[in-house]
């Protein structure tokens, strides 16, 4: 966040924060409301900052149709029973799409003996694990991270997240991606925003834990195509070629028709 960075307000709680923080809610011309998690479509917003477990609570209970009825300057309309769930694959695919943009800009580094070399020379900006990532492998990244950073006694660590490495690696394009590092740090920051906002919405989850499984030793570790040696922990072929199919064949959100929407955008 930086003091340029749009300020806006949540409608359910009140509080305020970032516009990049938040997510955007707007009224589509079929009467329901979608989420606009690119803050691109036009017509009248409503922002949101709250976990999707409040937004469920909230729903339950009139609160969000009565704050975005505010908002919106209308009643009319209705809430999704599935807005949470949608929102959350959103935001999970911003996430998907930036790893992708920045792995195409080159300020991504994979394959264990080359993350950690560059962690050990300083130039990870950020360090992420996958969330079946062997503990061993993790550990191991982790204290590289540390050393070049001049941390080796601190508890600075990657961030295990709520993706499994079949799905990184679609992501990527790359096969049985494990770790993940940043070597930019404008890429690390875009990509940790978008992280953070993902994170914050679907709430604690046990997939985003430290990764305590069994030892993987340097088959965890290894470089680009030695991944493959992975055996028991290792992703198919098969395996990431029915995720690819699952991510290419999911169901589409709804269509907004920009031109049904009012031509202002807060």
């Amino acid at each position: 966040m930086t003091a340029a960075d749009p300020i806006r307000r949540c409608s359910l709680s009140g509080d305020r924060a970032a516009r990049a923080n938040l997510i955007r809610l707007v009224l589509g011309p079929d009467g329901r409301v979608h989420a606009d998690v690119r803050a691109k479509a036009p017509g009248r917003g409503a922002w949101v900052g709250v976990t999707r477990g409040e937004m469920e609570t909230a729903m339950a209970k009139g609160k969000l149709k009565g704050a975005l009825a505010r908002a919106f300057k209308t009643g009319d309309f209705a809430v999704p029973a599935d807005l949470p769930a949608s929102i959350a694959d959103a935001l999970e695919k911003v996430v998907l799409d930036r790893l992708g943009l920045e792995s195409r800009a080159g300020t991504i580094v994979v394959g264990g003996e080359r993350i950690e070399k560059a962690a050990r020379g300083g130039k990870l900006h950020l360090l992420l694990h996958a969330s079946d990532a062997g503990a061993d492998g993790t550990r191991k990244l982790d204290q590289a991270w540390r050393v070049g950073r001049d941390e080796e006694g601190g508890g600075a660590r990657g961030l295990v997240i709520p993706l499994a490495r079949a799905i990184l690696s679609v992501a990527l394009g790359r096969e049985n991606v494990v770790h993940i590092g940043l070597t930019d740090p404008g890429a690390a920051r875009r990509l940790g925003e978008a992280l953070d906002r993902w994170q914050h919405f679907i709430g604690p989850q046990s997939e985003s834990a430290p990764c305590e499984t069994a030892s993987q030793g340097a088959s965890a570790l290894a470089d680009g195509d030695d991944n493959r040696a992975e055996t028991s922990d290792a992703t198919t072929d098969e395996e990431i070629g029915q995720i690819a199919d699952g991510i290419s064949g999911a169901k589409p959100g709804p269509i907004i028709d920009d031109t049904a929407i009012a031509d202002t955008t807060i």
